[in-house]
C-alpha cells in the first residue's frame, strides 16, 4: 500500500473530475468543500431501506453520490468519503462491518 502522503490519480472517463487526492485530504476536508473541489454532487436517493447507505453513480461525464434520506450525519459523512475514495482511487482502509462496498 502506498504511503499516506502519496496520491493516485483517478481513471474515470474524460469530463469527470481527475483531481488526485491524498487520503488525508479526503478524510479531513469538510465534506461539502471536498465535493465541490472534485465536482461531484450529493443527492438524496429515493431508496429508503435502512440497509442502503449510499451509492456512487459514475457516468461518462459525472459522478453523483446518492445517499439515503434521513440517515445519521456521521454515517452519511463516512460512507460518502469511502465512496469518493473508491471512485477516485484513493487508498483507504475498509469500512467496518456491517458496511460493504460492492461494484456493479
Amino acid at each position: 500500500m502506498p504511503h499516506s502522503d502519496q496520491v493516485q490519480t483517478s481513471v474515470l472517463a474524460p469530463g469527470v473530475s481527475q483531481m488526485a487526492l491524498s487520503p488525508e485530504r479526503l478524510l479531513d476536508a469538510p465534506l461539502l468543500d471536498l465535493l465541490a473541489e472534485v465536482d461531484i454532487t450529493l443527492e438524496e436517493s429515493s431508496i429508503t431501506d435502512p440497509g442502503f447507505t449510499g451509492a456512487a453513480v459514475v457516468t461518462q461525464d459525472r459522478v453523483v453520490l446518492a445517499m439515503r434520506s434521513g440517515q445519521p450525519d456521521w454515517e452519511r459523512d463516512n460512507v460518502a468519503r469511502a465512496l469518493l475514495g473508491r471512485v477516485l482511487n484513493v487508498p483507504l482502509a475498509a469500512l467496518p462491518e456491517p458496511y460493504r462496498i460492492t461494484e456493479v
